[in-house]
């Protein structure tokens, strides 16, 4: 027993070791690993070459819920927070790559100008609307003074002092941006060339007949590509191919589905609030307090009844149910009826038209009408027969026009529906503004309402089952690593196996999970190729991924996009082979056509602009257009391989519109287009020029 003694002791020396060397070297992993949160734990991102600590942007993000908290006199959800978090990192763009460039060009703000948009001549937009008189529409300044002169009497840090002082903060940055801008974009000029140009690009027409080869008239197998053409192609076309960092996962998902038991508990509870519900001295209260849903009392009329209620169900004080209703429990009491002062009936019908107002055109039109009541009479049925002979848009649905009220439908025709006491088909055709109706009253006119308690009862896991689906995943997961040993158990397990290309480090869906950003972290701060993910929870599912590959931000590798490639390389050779066989064939185009073959056809189009990107019943096809207009009257072109097959074209007649004496209406539309797009254009060029590196996702 003394020498276990001394082994247990020696033992746990050694295990006390081990512990602490194995913790070392997790340690040193965690340091000199790119994702170290040991060296970077305080890093958002970068922009500018300045390195933005996380304490900085969950300062910046105070400052945005402290607005937020001011303006809507709420505590900001999670969703709102998302929004939150991107403002905050937006100003510090606007702090670090955007306001250095201000300086750069001598640009500034001063006090005198900032009190000016407040109570001097250029008063700010969003002041000069706060202060609007409601009787005369003009901006109200005796009352902007008011406010202004409470608003420094009252004590520093009150509600309403450091609202204006976070507005009265932020005109400065606002100004400085638009200055910017400004100087930026009314630096920009069009020429009289350049609105000259547009003129004809808008009024210049080309009258041209085209004989049309769509690609797909050589198949496919005929074409062969090597990986040097690919290449080729990759190269020269290599800007198309430009990425973000951006990497890609594979997953399973394990629903969490309400088993037997969670469902028969849920039957108890409703079972018990059914026959409480029955003696209940205020159904009302009993119904809002128990139900899950928001219009648990509520009227109804049988245009609106629930489709699980049958009209002889409703009895005033009986208890219907209780029944599943799609994904939930409902127990309903009908806790009054009563008779309204309006009537509403439901009716189908067969509209048949007259060609035109003539008494012949009318008759034929009736003829037609009565002979189809009369197969209904016989046997036919009458849905079929409206989608048959049907002339509105009810037809595809029966004829079926549903619940209707007084003043709804022409007056004929209603007077015909109201006046029926029983459901079944009208015995003649009634004639309105429209045609000849066949009507078939689904539901002769009522006035009754009911006062319905609804109580719902949502059938949703329990914590067992969620326990349980949450262990399958984990269990799933549980000793894991590769692409191959993923989806093998993945197969065995009867599980589909899921795929999310292109992910971005600010992305919040993935494929077909809808909101997933907690994989989205996990995929850029922890993940790594062949890496299975924890079991996460997404509310109504687990999923488990694994991450299959990366992007760095820059080109796309040729042999990622090798496939997708091809088919524009055997769109290139295809024109090249319609292209050589249309040039050993002569004639006419539609002789051409005709000994080319059936996918041949030859058209005509009489307004074709050099502004409009597609050609009649061609497509999308800027190149071919271009082509056209450098063509001279009764010139043929060389074939044209566009971006759906080649074409020949033979101008007939081209319009040059003639010469104006004044552009300015084309200069103007150029230059609010150039000044829509540099707005938008110069913070991007900014922010790319900055280098902005965000690392957000290794915290939200």
């Amino acid at each position: 027993m003394a020498f276990i003694g001394r082994l247990r002791e020696k033992m746990g020396a050694w295990v006390a070791v081990f512990v602490f060397v194995a913790i070392g070297l997790f340690i040193l992993g965690d340091l000199f690993s790119s994702n170290s949160m040991i060296f970077n734990r305080n890093e958002v991102g970068e922009i500018a070459g300045h390195t933005v600590s996380l304490e900085e942007f969950q300062q910046a993000v105070k400052e945005r819920e402290a607005s937020y908290i001011l303006n809507f006199n709420r505590q900001p959800g999670e969703r709102e927070m998302i929004t939150l978090r991107q403002q905050a990192w937006d100003m510090l763009i606007l702090k670090y790559a955007i306001q250095p460039q201000y300086e750069k060009v001598g640009l500034k703000v001063t006090d005198d100008e900032v009190v000016d948009m407040i109570t001097g001549k250029n008063v700010d937009e969003a002041i000069r609307q706060s202060f609007i008189n409601q009787q005369t529409g003009e901006f109200d300044r005796a009352a902007l003074g008011t406010y202004i002169n409470q608003i420094k009497a009252m004590p520093a840090g009150s509600e309403p002092r450091v609202r204006w002082e976070i507005f009265e903060r932020e005109l400065r940055p606002a100004r400085e941006r638009i200055k910017y801008e400004n100087l930026l974009i009314k630096s920009t000029y069009v020429t009289a060339a350049q609105a000259e140009l547009e003129y004809h690009m808008q009024n210049d027409v080309a009258e041209a007949k085209y004989l049309y080869i769509p690609y797909f008239s050589i198949s496919d197998t005929t074409v062969t590509v090597n990986d040097s053409e690919l290449r080729n192609y990759y190269n020269k076309n290599k800007e198309k191919y430009r990425t973000e960092h951006t990497r890609d996962i594979k997953y399973v998902v394990f629903p969490v589905v309400p088993s037997a038991t969670d469902s028969l508990e849920i039957r108890q509870e409703i079972n018990r609030m059914a026959t409480e519900l029955k003696t209940a001295e205020n159904d009302s209260v009993y119904a809002v307090l128990n139900s899950d849903n928001n219009n648990a009392y509520a009227r109804y009329t049988k245009a609106n009844l629930p489709a699980f209620i049958k009209p002889a169900d409703l009895t005033q004080g009986n208890v219907i149910g209780p029944v599943i209703d799609g994904s939930a429990y409902k127990v309903v009491k009908v806790s009054k009826t009563g008779k309204d002062t309006t009537f509403q009936a439901r009716a189908s019908h067969i509209l048949i038209r007259w060609d035109d107002t003539s008494e012949t055109a009318k008759k034929a039109a009736r003829e037609k009408a009565r002979k189809i009541l009369n197969e209904i009479k016989a046997g036919a049925d009458f849905a079929a027969m409206a989608r048959q002979h049907g002339t509105d848009g009810t037809a595809m649905q029966g004829g079926d026009l549903g619940w209707f009220g007084k003043g709804a439908m022409v007056k004929p025709f209603e007077n015909a529906v109201f006046a029926a006491t029983k459901p079944g088909l009208l015995n003649d055709v009634v004639e309105t503004e429209f045609g000849y109706h066949i009507i078939n009253v689904t539901e002769p006119k009522d006035n009754t309402y009911y006062i319905l308690a609804i109580i719902e009862i949502e059938i949703i896991p329990g914590d067992a089952t969620i326990n349980e689906t949450l262990r399958k995943a984990e269990l799933f997961a549980s000793g894991l690593s590769g692409v191959k040993a993923f989806e093998e158990r993945a197969a065995k397990e009867g599980l589909q196996v899921q795929e999310a290309k292109n992910i971005g480090v600010a992305d919040r869906s993935i494929g077909t999970l809808g909101e997933a950003r907690n994989v989205v972290i996990w995929l850029f701060r922890d993940a790594e190729t062949g890496k299975v993910s924890d079991a996460f929870d997404l509310t109504d599912r687990y999923v488990v991924a694994i991450m299959t590959g990366e992007i760095e931000k820059g080109y796309k590798p040729f042999e990622l996009v090798k496939e997708e490639i091809r088919p524009e390389v055997v769109k290139e050779k295809k024109g090249k082979i319609i292209s050589d066989k249309l040039r050993a064939l002569t004639g006419t185009l539609d002789e051409l056509a005709k000994a080319y073959g059936k996918d041949a056809t030859v058209y005509t189009s009489s307004n074709i602009k050099l502004n409009t990107n597609s050609l009649p019943f061609v497509g999308f096809e800027p190149v071919a257009i271009g082509k056209v207009f450098a063509l001279e009257n009764d010139k043929r072109s060389a074939p044209v391989s566009g971006e759906n097959g080649v074409i020949v074209f033979e101008m007939t007649a081209k319009t040059i519109a003639p010469a104006i004496g004044d552009y300015s209406y084309y200069k103007n539309q150029l230059e609010q287009t150039t000044s829509r797009t540099n707005s938008f254009n110069i913070a991007e060029a900014i922010k790319e020029a900055a280098g902005i590196e965000d690392k957000r996702y290794r915290f939200y």
